[in-house]
């Protein structure tokens, strides 16, 4: 049920976790105000764990995608629908 982004895609954050994780080689544990609701990114790659990497501002991150959404989507879909 997890969402499928392709490397290099915009994202944005839309939900905050409890924590992030670093995208070190050594993840290591990061309070969630390192990164901002709203803030935007770019996927660098998809990690086990069905985490997926990302570049912030402050620095590169793991998220689920469950936090997070693409801004990279045409709209021209929602009028097929109609």
């Amino acid at each position: 049920m997890s969402k499928e982004f392709t490397i290099g895609s915009k994202v944005r954050v839309v939900a905050l976790p409890p924590y992030v994780k670093t995208a070190d080689p050594m993840p290591m544990l990061r309070p969630p105000d390192v990164i901002h609701l709203g803030e935007e990114g770019i996927v660098l790659d998809r990690r086990p764990g069905g985490y997926w990497g990302i570049r912030f501002a402050k620095g590169a991150f793991l998220l689920d995608s469950q936090y997070i959404e693409s801004i990279d989507t045409p709209t021209e879909s929602h009028t097929d629908l109609e």
